[in-house]
């Protein structure tokens, strides 16, 4: 594994982590900040904040760069909705973030459960924005419309990487089932925000970054956040290329003159951080 350099370590709050951990497990709830291992993830806890991850802590897709666990699935928890609702008034959130695991096994790929759970926020905390980081749900429409009726307020659907890349980081994926998710989204509901996000340093070109901005734009989506991809394992996908801050700039201020409302890009931004300072910015800029 590259050795990580300077711009990369992060400071880790011990204390806020375990406290958060711990109103996780007594609501068996997940995150995905420790499921996946994020940087972010003690900063982000010690402002309370998280980003809860429903439908168990397994995944039925085994992408080579993702360090949430696959294999044999539980059942799902239909008390979950009420017990995520719960920790989001516990922690006094005024915007959550919602995503999952892939769930190819369920019938609707868990869109209900994710209607349901966007609904038991809503009634128990009146006001809390929300945002839902979705998979692919195999592109089936009906499945998608049962999300998009539940109205959250941000529909994120992670791209994940360029195109020409795909075959190796997401084999089981596909790069234009991932753009029609989005473009569907927009189409039914132009007032959700839809957003997307990808890792660099997988070996990609800026070429084939700018074209990623291209289609996500074509497809009307809102919000591109970019960040550096970090082995999680020996067993993971190496990292080709420790991309430089400055280079971070550039993607930015690239993507904000082809037309996003927000761009999020830096070597340590993942696809829900700081989500509710984006969402703010965006507004009080004019944007949305």
């Amino acid at each position: 594994m590259k050795k990580k350099p300077e711009w990369l370590k992060v400071s880790y709050n011990k204390a806020a982590v375990e406290e958060v951990n711990g109103l996780m497990a007594k609501l068996k709830l997940n995150t995905v900040c420790k499921e996946a291992n994020c940087p972010n993830l003690g900063e982000c806890y010690k402002k309370k904040t998280a980003t809860f991850m429903i439908l168990g802590r397994t995944c039925t897709r085994n992408c080579r760069f993702c360090n949430v666990t696959s294999g044999a699935v539980e059942p799902v928890d239909p008390k979950e909705p009420q017990h995520l609702a719960e920790a989001v008034k516990e922690l006094d959130l005024n915007h959550v973030v919602i995503t999952s695991v892939t769930r190819d096994d369920l019938k609707d790929g868990g869109a209900g459960h994710f209607a349901d759970t966007i609904r038991a926020v809503r009634e128990l905390n009146p006001g809390v924005s929300i945002e839902v980081l979705i998979p692919d749900l195999q592109g089936v429409q009906r499945d998608l419309d049962r999300i998009i009726a539940a109205n959250p307020d941000v529909i994120n659907h992670n791209v994940e990487t360029v195109r020409e890349l795909y075959s190796v980081v997401r084999p089981e994926a596909d790069y234009d089932r991932s753009m029609a998710v989005l473009e569907y989204v927009k189409k039914q509901a132009s007032h959700i925000k839809t957003k997307t996000g990808i890792m660099v340093g997988l070996g990609e070109t800026d070429e084939q970054v700018y074209q990623v901005m291209d289609d996500c734009l074509k497809v009307g989506c809102d919000i591109f956040t970019i960040g550096q991809y970090l082995q999680p394992s020996p067993q993971h996908l190496e990292v080709k290329a420790y991309v430089i801050p400055e280079k971070f700039a550039q993607y930015k201020k690239i993507g904000e003159a082809k037309g996003f409302h927000y761009v999020a890009s830096s070597p340590l931004v993942r696809s829900s951080y700081r989500a509710e300072e984006a969402l703010k910015e965006g507004k009080n800029n004019d944007l949305y």
